[in-house]
């Protein structure tokens, strides 16, 4: 087990909306069911998951940062990207779960590719 837990989100059908609306070329349209069924698996501190409270503190402070990710996975021009991302915004285009055990099977250093 390591010290970390795992957050995702989950798409809304508001955000499979602005998905299909932001790109006219988009074809085909996406739906909610195949928007959900590849997420990002964010790797968090262990101690957010303390308590329902202390997790929605944490993904309230982050959910810019969130929500950036999520929409660059989409489309890389900004321009296309809502201008008001809040934390209304997210609530209403995403759901989130976290679970607090996480194992690690490989028995390799965990090393950061994105860098």
């Amino acid at each position: 087990m390591i010290n970390r837990a795992v957050l995702m989100l989950s798409y809304k059908q508001s955000a499979v909306d602005w998905i299909n609306e932001a790109d006219p070329y988009n074809s085909p349209e996406v739906t909610l069911s195949s928007v959900n069924e590849e997420k990002t698996v964010y790797l968090v501190a262990h101690e957010i998951t303390e308590t329902p409270k202390e997790l929605e503190a944490w993904v309230k402070l982050n959910c810019e940062v969130l929500f950036e990710n999520e929409l660059y996975g989409w489309y890389v021009d900004e321009t296309l990207w809502p201008k008001k991302r809040n934390w209304t915004l997210f609530k209403k285009w995403f759901s989130y779960e976290c679970h607090s055990v996480v194992e690690d099977t490989v028995g390799a250093p965990i090393l950061d590719l994105g860098a």
